[in-house]
């Protein structure tokens, strides 16, 4: 049985991508660097997109990483410029609870896994035909309502830029002060 499965190669590379994908989920709690827990979470949602390429799931990959990657991480990555957040390792951050919550991922996982293989054992997937493929998809939901959707993109594109130039002016002497202060 795991003989069948380590002489295939795309097993090898689900492999490779998984562990890199764990250790990169690890730097993301583990890390005190603010910007760098988010860019290590840029490269856990790229492996976990990757592991859906691998699996014939093009449509959600490439929704991970235009939803997540593209916007969310974009997202976090402004709310820390724009607060003037540290972007510094900071021992506030530290957690000194990590035994016991990778504790508890190990006994979710242990479920997770024992619930998987308890219901589908050994049973195959069967290629029933009907798959819609990701072109079909795109034009399904951006097909006709394109326009309002590229407006609204640039509507957002505005707000964000006019939200940055808002929160970054330069503070005056005495505002500085105050900040440092509190």
């Amino acid at each position: 049985m795991m003989g069948e499965w380590f002489s295939q190669a795309v097993n090898w590379v689900y492999l490779v991508v998984g562990v890199l994908t764990l250790v990169s989920a690890y730097r993301v709690v583990t890390s005190q660097n603010l910007v760098h827990a988010a860019l290590f979470l840029v490269a856990t949602l790229g492996g976990v997109a990757v592991n859906f390429i691998l699996l014939s799931a093009e449509f959600v990959a490439l929704v991970i990483v235009l939803v997540y990657i593209g916007a969310v991480i974009v997202l976090f990555l402004f709310g820390i410029m724009i607060t003037r957040a540290s972007t510094g390792p900071e021992v506030a951050l530290d957690n000194d609870k990590k035994v016991p919550a990778a504790l508890i991922s190990l006994i979710v996982f242990a479920v997770l896994a024992y619930t998987s293989v308890a219901t589908f054992g050994t049973a195959e997937l069967v290629d029933i035909g009907t798959a819609t493929d990701t072109a079909t998809l795109a034009e399904a939901f951006v097909g006709r309502f394109v326009v309002p959707f590229e407006v609204v993109g640039f509507i957002l594109l505005a707000a964000l830029v006019g939200g940055i130039a808002i929160a970054r002016r330069d503070l005056t002497p005495l505002e500085e002060e105050a900040r440092r202060s509190v």
